[in-house]
């Protein structure tokens, strides 16, 4: 997103142990930050038009052996907007400069959904030092194809034509698409996501992210082709999960995946949609909790 207009962003106002809001370069965002301060740390993004609720299996489970950071991306959730064009730079850097305004400098493992695992790719492009390893669920960024909703998002006026309506149908309907089993549907999700919806900057926010990544015909090539061969020079741990009925991201995108990153652990969870850190939490988080262990242990 947008570099803000304000690039580098500029960190002000002390943080509140536990979460609510904080201040960067003037920007009211919206976070979480769970377990003891000198424990490892572990930052988890949330995909496209999301939320940091989307991370509720992983705080808990995390927070007893690690500092856990979540945010709302600038725009979304209940964060204010950056000014400017918004890009994946843009997005990137301003989570690196809420960090900083938590005070966290160390390597981080950062767990990305979606959006979210683009960006923790991109903060590792940008500031190889600040990430440790890189966990990417149903991660943008290995393939063209993508829903259809999101291609036409791309489209100046059909997109604002579709961000219209904010009826509880909409809701449902963009809802049912992120998962395998209709029960996680619930009548609770369905009023976050039209909370979250009715965040006044989410539709202009929404739409620029979408330009920007992609367009009618899919993920534009040139940010992916880059920032994969970036990445996989960095030859970090790295895990890459998918859902095998994802309908936003097709698993298919995990093969180019293993193809492009024969360093990484690879896992697909079955009768799984787009979000497996919801879907299929427990095995979700017991896998991060394997890797993450893992990487500690090798120092």
């Amino acid at each position: 997103m947008s570099g803000a207009g304000r690039s580098p962003a500029r960190a002000s106002s002390p943080a509140t142990p536990g979460g609510g809001f904080l201040t960067v370069d003037g920007i009211r965002v919206r976070y979480r930050d769970e377990g003891a301060r000198h424990q490892p740390p572990v930052l988890l993004l949330h995909g496209i038009g999301r939320s940091l609720e989307d991370w509720e299996g992983l705080y808990g489970r995390l927070a007893p052996d690690h500092r856990v950071i979540s945010v709302d991306l600038p725009g979304f959730g209940l964060s204010e907007r950056t000014a400017g064009r918004y890009s994946l730079e843009s997005i990137a850097r301003f989570v690196i400069a809420a960090l900083d305004t938590l005070g966290e400098h160390r390597p981080l493992h950062v767990v990305g959904n979606s959006l979210g695992g683009a960006v923790a790719m991109k903060i590792s492009a940008l500031e190889p030092l600040r990430v440790r390893s890189l966990v990417l669920a149903n991660s943008a960024g290995f393939g063209r194809e993508v829903t259809l909703a999101l291609r036409v998002l791309a489209v100046r006026p059909l997109g604002r034509r579709l961000m219209r309506d904010k009826s509880r149908r909409v809701a449902y309907r963009t809802e049912r698409a992120l998962f395998s089993d209709r029960a996680f549907v619930t009548e609770e999700r369905l009023d976050h996501a039209q909370a979250v919806g009715g965040n006044p900057v989410h539709d202009e926010v929404l739409l620029a992210v979408a330009r920007h990544l992609g367009t009618f015909r899919g993920v534009r090539r040139r940010w992916r082709t880059e920032l994969l061969r970036t990445i996989a020079a960095q030859h970090k741990p790295t895990l890459v999960v998918w859902g095998d009925e994802d309908r936003i991201l097709p698993a298919s995108h995990l093969e180019h995946a293993r193809a492009v990153f024969p360093h990484a652990e690879f896992h697909l969870f079955e009768k799984c949609g787009h979000m497996p850190q919801i879907e299929r939490e427990e095995e979700f988080d017991a896998l991060v909790r394997r890797f993450i262990g893992g990487v500690e242990a090798r120092g």
